[in-house]
């Protein structure tokens, strides 16, 4: 019913109950563990170029325009404090993650609700396959692995794009860029990093996967799945970018 206000509770409890079904069908490695290697290469190998890409202009952007914001007198070295601070801790992991739910996660809903609207899903079932363990469970784990390492990637794409930028289209040498970036540095500014990109990953194949795996019959109920998919991921990931910084944010001081 268009405006029912307990949608948004039943919404929560449909995510429950299928984040149920993934759990249980973890207990069939025998189904997920091959298909897992594929989705490995699908999620993360095949968007490493598009990774690195978002990467390079972020580096490149956030360089030029935190020199020029500095007014007369502040050490250049802040430069390369400034672009380590906010592709580690924040734009590498963040739009890493939004860039590959248009990529992967529209991809999966598309995937998923294709089955579910040729009914190939059913003739899973009929064949004794669990569909859960044999198409989200490969989906999610593999968006677990591989999200951190694009994103990994990433920051480091991004680091070395910011000094590349800094030491050639500005004033900053070399030295300068070298110093800010040691500066107020913490292993865990690493670690926060990973960790944003981990839950960012299983947000996009949880989502994705459940609006896939519910979609309604027809193209059109594809067409819908996917976008809602992308919107939902898209709200999560700022939701939970936001609660990890809450949480968090206060570790990260050197």
């Amino acid at each position: 019913m268009i405006g029912d206000p307990l949608s948004p509770f039943r919404k929560v409890g449909d995510w429950s109950y299928f984040l149920r079904d993934i759990g249980r069908a973890f207990r069939d490695p025998k189904t997920y563990v091959p298909e897992t290697i594929r989705q490995m290469r699908n999620i993360g190998v095949d968007s490493l170029p598009l990774a690195a890409i978002v990467a390079g202009f972020i580096g490149a952007v956030t360089a030029f325009q935190t020199r020029y914001q500095l007014f007369g007198g502040v050490q250049l070295s802040v430069v390369g404090l400034i672009s380590r601070q906010s592709i580690i801790l924040e734009l590498g992991p963040l739009l890493t993650g939004l860039v590959l739910t248009g990529r992967v996660g529209a991809r999966i809903t598309a995937e998923i609700g294709t089955m579910r609207v040729t009914e190939q899903i059913d003739a899973l079932e009929t064949l004794a396959y669990d569909p859960v363990a044999y198409l989200v469970v490969p989906r999610l784990i593999a968006a677990l692995l591989m999200l951190p390492v694009l994103t990994i990637l990433a920051d480091a794409i991004g680091v070395g794009t910011a000094m590349f930028t800094a030491v050639t289209a500005t004033d900053v040498t070399t030295a300068d860029f070298t110093a800010g970036l040691r500066l107020s540095f913490t292993p865990f500014q690493i670690v926060y990093s990973i960790i944003k990109a981990t839950i960012f990953g299983g947000a996009i194949a949880f989502f994705c996967s459940y609006e896939g795996y519910t979609a309604n019959v027809g193209a059109e109920g594809v067409g819908r799945s996917t976008a809602q998919a992308v919107v939902v991921t898209s709200v999560a990931i700022l939701v939970f970018d936001a609660l990890i910084a809450l949480l968090l944010a206060p570790y990260l001081q050197a």
